[in-house]
């Protein structure tokens, strides 16, 4: 499948997205506060995970052949999942 999307073109648009949407700048001196990481994957569907400082995660469901994208955010903290919205992969990629 050529126009289909990959695992590393999902981690990659997902990275991309983070890194222009997020302030990374209070991950500097503890990178592992925040990071983008491929999660499970279905027969359709990619996760990718992205945790950030506050320790809430959002997590990014790519379709595997169109790069439609869910985004569900969970604060563990609170328990709490919600809709988040949505992006198109394709658009992340360079």
């Amino acid at each position: 499948k050529t126009d289909g999307i990959s695992a590393q073109m999902a981690y990659d648009g997902v990275s991309n997205y983070c890194h222009s949407e997020f302030d990374w700048s209070v991950a500097q001196d503890n990178p592992s506060i925040m990071y983008v990481a491929l999660a499970d994957s279905t027969e359709t569907e990619f996760k990718v995970v992205f945790r950030s400082y506050t320790g809430a995660f959002t997590y990014f469901y790519v379709d595997k052949a169109s790069g439609a994208t869910r985004m569900v955010e969970f604060v563990p903290a609170l328990n709490i999942e919600n809709e988040a919205g949505s992006i198109n992969l394709r658009d992340y990629l360079e």
